[in-house]
C-alpha cells in the first residue's frame, strides 16, 4: 500500500541518524515517493557554514542516490519552525527524524520533537537511536466514544489502522488494535453504593461491551480497506484495555515490546488548529519505543510557511 508521496527526513547533528535515514530511504522506494533531506542552521550561519553543511548533506545522501533521487536543503531558523515550513511550503505528507537526546528529563522526545509532534500538519515519524531495520510489534492505539458519531474522529483512526497494517505488512510484523476505556466516577460510585453492586456491574460490563464492539467493527473498517485476505494474514490482536490511555497504552507497549506505537496527537474534542492533546503528551513522554504521530484531515499548523530562507 502505497501511503506517501514526499517524505522529508530531517537531519539534525549529533544525532545517531543512520538507521532513520535507512528507514526514510526504503519507505521512499516502496512507496515511489519523492524524498528530501533537510538541515536547519542557526540564523547566524555565513556562507562557509552553509557550504559545509551542503558538504555534510551530499556525503550523507551519496550513497543512496543509486536507489532514489534524493533532494538537500539547507535552511535557517529555529529546527522546528523551519521543519513545519518546509511541509507547508514543499506539500511534504511525512516528516522522519531521530528523536532528540532526551538529557536529564529521561523522556524519549526533546523539545524540537514536542513542538513538532503539537504543530506538524502531516504524519510524524520520530525513530530511536537504536532503530530496528525491521519491526516485530506496531501497535495502532485508537480513540473513539461508542455512543457518538464523530467524522474526524473516524477518519483519523482509519488513517491510524491503515498505517499501522501498511508497515506491519512491509516489515512481516504482528499487529495490535488497541482502544483504552473507562467508566467515569466508577470507583466513586462503587464506594457509595455497595447495596447496589451488581447493577453497578452490569453497567461497567455492558460498557465493556460496547467498546469492546466498537474496536471491533474498527476492526471490519480496515478488512474492507485493505481485503479479508491480507487482514487475515495479518491477523491483527484486538486489546480493549480497561483504564485511562496513559497508564493503559504505555504498559501495554512495554510488554509486547511494541517497536512502534501508531496514534493520534489530538484530543476527541480536538480542533483543527488545536495543539496537543493532555492524554496524548502524557503517552508520548511514557513511551519507549519510535512513535507515528497522525493528525485528523484538516488540521491547520499555527505555523506559517512565510518568513523563512532555504536553498537547495
Amino acid at each position: 500500500m502505497k501511503r506517501f508521496k514526499n517524505i522529508l527526513f530531517l537531519n539534525q547533528s549529533g544525532t545517531d541518524h543512520a538507521a532513520a535515514l535507512e528507514r526514510a530511504v526504503s519507505l521512499a522506494e516502496h512507496n515511489s515517493a519523492e524524498l528530501t533531506i533537510l538541515q536547519v542552521i542557526p540564523d547566524d550561519s555565513d556562507d562557509k557554514i552553509r557550504s559545509a553543511h551542503h558538504q555534510d548533506l551530499d556525503m550523507l545522501s551519496t550513497p543512496y542516490r543509486r536507489r532514489l533521487p534524493i533532494r538537500t536543503e539547507i535552511r535557517q531558523g529555529r529546527c522546528f519552525l523551519e521543519a513545519i515550513r518546509a511541509v507547508v511550503y514543499n506539500g511534504h505528507d511525512l516528516v522522519i527524524k531521530t528523536v532528540e537526546d532526551p538529557d536529564f528529563l529521561e523522556r524519549l522526545f526533546g523539545s524540537t520533537d514536542m513542538h513538532l509532534l503539537r504543530k506538524c500538519p502531516c504524519p510524524l515519524w520520530l525513530l530511536k537511536p537504536s532503530e530496528r531495520t525491521t519491526y516485530r510489534s506496531i501497535i495502532a492505539a485508537v480513540d473513539f466514544n461508542p455512543l457518538q458519531t464523530n467524522g474526524d474522529e473516524s477518519e483519523l483512526n482509519q488513517k491510524i489502522l491503515e498505517l499501522a497494517a501498511s508497515q506491519a505488512l512491509a516489515d512481516f510484523a504482528d499487529l495490535h488494535l488497541v482502544h483504552s476505556w473507562q467508566v467515569f466516577g466508577e470507583r466513586l460510585v462503587r464506594g457509595q453504593t455497595d447495596s447496589h453492586g451488581k447493577s453497578i456491574a452490569g453497567y461497567v460490563e455492558k460498557e465493556e461491551l460496547l467498546h469492546r464492539n466498537g474496536l471491533r467493527q474498527l476492526g471490519e473498517r480496515l478488512r474492507a480497506a485493505i481485503g479479508n485476505d491480507t487482514y487475515s494474514y495479518l491477523s491483527p490482536t484486538l486489546h480493549v484495555l480497561k483504564g485511562t490511555a496513559h497508564h493503559a497504552i504505555p504498559k501495554l507497549a512495554q510488554e509486547i515490546d511494541a517497536n512502534l506505537v501508531v496514534m493520534g496527537t489530538l484530543a476527541r474534542t480536538g480542533i483543527a488548529g488545536l495543539l496537543i492533546g493532555n492524554t496524548a503528551e502524557t503517552i508520548l513522554e511514557q513511551l519507549r519505543c519510535s512513535v507515528l504521530a497522525v493528525k485528523p484531515d484538516g488540521f491547520v499548523s499555527p505555523v506559517a510557511a512565510a518568513g523563512s530562507s532555504s536553498s537547495s
